[in-house]
């Protein structure tokens, strides 16, 4: 845990860097590809994910360890060639993951937020989930268990994995030549977060674009075909917390409303989208049907507004470094408030983003919690220790980010109306 600690204290200021690099370079380019509280949102969810990661959230009900210890038909040392055998399986297995989440409707719940964004940049790569809680898909790395790859290796190999996947997700790049054939370019990703009824579901690779051609699902990006990003049912908020929760909390309500038993069942493992016949009457749902002319979600928001979401942002991410920096200062049960704090500050202050009058109801609740743990501690974690005048310094930031808050609650966000501009086109249909 603390070792993971140190590696995202040293990768969150260049994915960062990286984000804001690419914002300048598209503004300077006359093709600006981000905006503001779209990207805001996805740097929200990157730190609720690796918050979750740090807390160690998610069990493996079969671990790589256990299947290595009782399945390896070789004793092998890590040589290079060992790092190669383990990369070339664990994109093995994350295409197979990666499509498993695309087509069946439970497993789709842990993805959908890493397609929510309706732009398509380095920061959108940061959309990752916090809804998966037990791993079911370790059993694909049998091949390198069966192998005798070390447990250690696949440690090594399975964070610089997920590292590698980031840059891709980037307009900037055109096509690149013979790696096209080889790798994951810009240009296959593009399909594959596109919603075009010819991209929809295609490009699962996640390093070697040739897992796709070999089974079937590749899908390379047509000149006359723009891609246009998102998911068909728009998730309509920029609330992070929610985005990875919404598609479970309809598959349960369809579930509990429909008449049909099997479908109570059957609704979980079905194609991702499917639901019960009767239920799509009674309750129909938001789906994009005019895809070029689809207005994409934004609250009209104040300068002023996007400017404290930044503030809010960049106090979260100080907070956050000072949790990854001092993980064994904090230990047990401390890591546990100090992450339901952190989840709480994303969550209010998106709340705010989406111009939810009970947005300031989160933001004391996590003001409340953050000054209720100074107080029973006598200090914010040990900060005294490098600052003397800390714990001063963030009871200072609670009081003032509430009266903040409670400003644009009561002089911007109640002086509009509730309804959402955006979606006043009418450019989508209910199904």
């Amino acid at each position: 845990m603390e070792l993971y600690g140190r590696v995202l204290l040293i990768a969150m200021p260049i994915f960062l860097v990286a984000v804001l690099a690419e914002m300048w370079y598209g503004r300077w380019r006359g093709k600006d590809t981000y905006r503001t509280m779209d990207m805001i949102s996805s740097m929200s969810s990157g730190i609720t994910n690796v918050t979750k990661d740090v807390l160690g959230l998610s069990v493996s009900l079969l671990t790589y360890g256990w299947m290595v210890k009782h399945l390896a038909l070789f004793d092998i040392k890590a040589t290079v060639w060992t790092y190669v055998i383990a990369f070339i399986v664990l994109d093995f297995q994350g295409y197979w993951v990666h499509r498993i989440a695309h087509q069946i409707n439970f497993f789709w719940n842990k993805h959908a937020i890493h397609h929510s964004s309706e732009d398509f940049n380095l920061a959108c790569a940061l959309r990752q989930s916090i809804s998966s809680f037990i791993n079911l898909f370790t059993f694909f790395l049998l091949p390198a268990a069966v192998l005798g790859v070390p447990a250690e290796v696949i440690a090594i190999v399975a964070p610089l994995h997920l590292f590698a996947q980031f840059w891709y997700h980037t307009q900037h790049i055109d096509r690149m030549g013979f790696l096209e054939k080889i790798l994951v370019t810009p240009s296959h990703h593009r399909v594959h977060h596109a919603i075009n009824p010819e991209y929809l579901d295609r490009n699962h690779s996640q390093i070697f674009i040739f897992w796709d051609k070999l089974f079937g699902t590749y899908q390379e990006e047509l000149p006359d075909v723009p891609p246009v990003y998102g998911i068909t049912r728009p998730s309509n908020t920029w609330n992070p917390v929610k985005i990875n929760f919404q598609h479970l909390w309809l598959l349960a309500k369809d579930a509990w409303r429909t008449n049909n038993t099997l479908d109570k069942f059957r609704i979980w493992f079905m194609p991702t989208g499917w639901r019960p016949a009767d239920v799509m009457d009674r309750y129909p749902v938001e789906k994009i049907d005019d895809l070029y002319g689809y207005v994409k979600y934004e609250p009209k928001s104040s300068g002023a507004l996007k400017t404290w979401a930044w503030i809010q942002l960049g106090v979260t991410l100080l907070f956050l470094m000072y949790f990854f920096g001092h993980l064994g200062q904090i230990k047990m049960p401390g890591i546990f408030y100090y992450g339901g704090f952190i989840f709480l500050t994303v969550y209010a202050y998106t709340e705010l983003m989406d111009h939810n009058p009970y947005a300031l109801g989160w933001e004391a609740l996590k003001n409340a919690f953050g000054l209720y743990l100074i107080i029973s501690m006598g200090d914010w974690f040990g900060i005294s220790q490098f600052l003397p005048s800390g714990a001063y310094l963030v009871s200072g930031y609670f009081v003032l980010s509430a009266l903040i808050t409670a400003w644009f609650v009561f002089n911007e966000i109640r002086s509009q109306t509730l309804s959402q501009p955006a979606k006043a086109s009418g450019k989508a249909e209910l199904v």
